[in-house]
């Protein structure tokens, strides 16, 4: 995606104002013109994002239902102790 600066590289000049330094000009036509152009470049990547994220909804969608359902209270599981059977001394 282009940044702000691109869209206005050779549109810009340059004008001294009173007592200041040289500062970027930029016409009011070149910067409407530069702005709907930004626009549509917004549309375009709004679009492929979207179409994107409409293809990762459908390959996501399509390994969900391939792949083996398992219930997450599997009763063939290993149980596995939290704790030691013995119990510990604590140091004081």
């Amino acid at each position: 995606m282009k940044s702000a600066v691109e869209y206005l590289s050779g549109h810009v000049f340059e004008a001294r104002r009173r007592r200041r330094e040289m500062q970027p000009v930029v016409a009011y036509a070149t910067a409407v013109q530069a702005i709907e152009q930004a626009l549509a470049d917004a549309e375009k990547y709004k679009y492929l994002l979207m179409r994107a994220l409409r293809r990762h909804d459908q390959d996501l969608a399509a390994a969900t239902a391939a792949a083996p359902v398992s219930s997450f209270f599997d009763d063939e599981a290993p149980i596995r102790r939290l704790y030691p059977d013995a119990p510990t001394q604590l140091a004081a």
